[in-house]
């Protein structure tokens, strides 16, 4: 058949262009308003680097929160650093954009999901991601390695999850 369009690699770095331009802008801005993030990483990605304490607590993913206090927020062509709060610890992070599994911002219900296509291997290593979904949108379960504040995650008293847009539907 010869060549063809590669549509799941060209949303991969699309939505990830995405992200790096949001960090960007929350670097140079701070975080408007109520957004906050969710970010969902593969703590053994190779090129993720995050105190031993931290990996050995979280071996295959965590999940982090960026909202009342972060610093040092230096957002990369390939990832980005930032030093978090963990129990009155402040620890410096480096991820990779190709690390991460999900970003979510529940204030305005946004949210993508990366995962490997069928029958690959999840291991962050040679594996192709794309975003989920457009045909039928799915609701991200809340964080589960950092919970956020009661009165910073709810709205009315109910909690607010992110819609996540499906792209294989468009598969082949």
């Amino acid at each position: 058949m010869g060549r063809s369009i590669d549509y799941g690699n060209l949303m991969h770095e699309a939505m990830r262009g995405l992200i790096r331009k949001v960090l960007t802008d929350v670097a140079d801005k701070g975080l408007p308003g109520s957004h906050h993030f969710f970010i969902t990483f593969d703590t053994s990605h190779p090129d993720a680097e995050l105190a031993d304490w931290l990996s050995d607590r979280y071996p295959g993913e965590m999940t982090v929160v960026m909202q009342h206090w972060y610093d040092k927020l230096d957002v990369g062509t390939e990832g980005f650093a930032v030093t978090l709060n963990f129990g009155d610890a402040p620890e410096p992070l480096y991820i990779p954009y190709d690390a991460i599994k999900t970003f979510v911002d529940p204030s305005v219900e946004f949210g993508l999901r990366f995962e490997t296509q069928d029958g690959e291997a999840d291991d962050g290593i040679g594996s192709t991601t794309t975003t989920m979904p457009v045909s039928a949108p799915e609701v991200l379960p809340a964080p589960k390695a950092v919970q956020p504040k009661a009165d910073s995650d709810t709205k009315g008293g109910e909690s607010q999850e992110a819609d996540v847009v499906s792209l294989d539907s468009f598969r082949k």
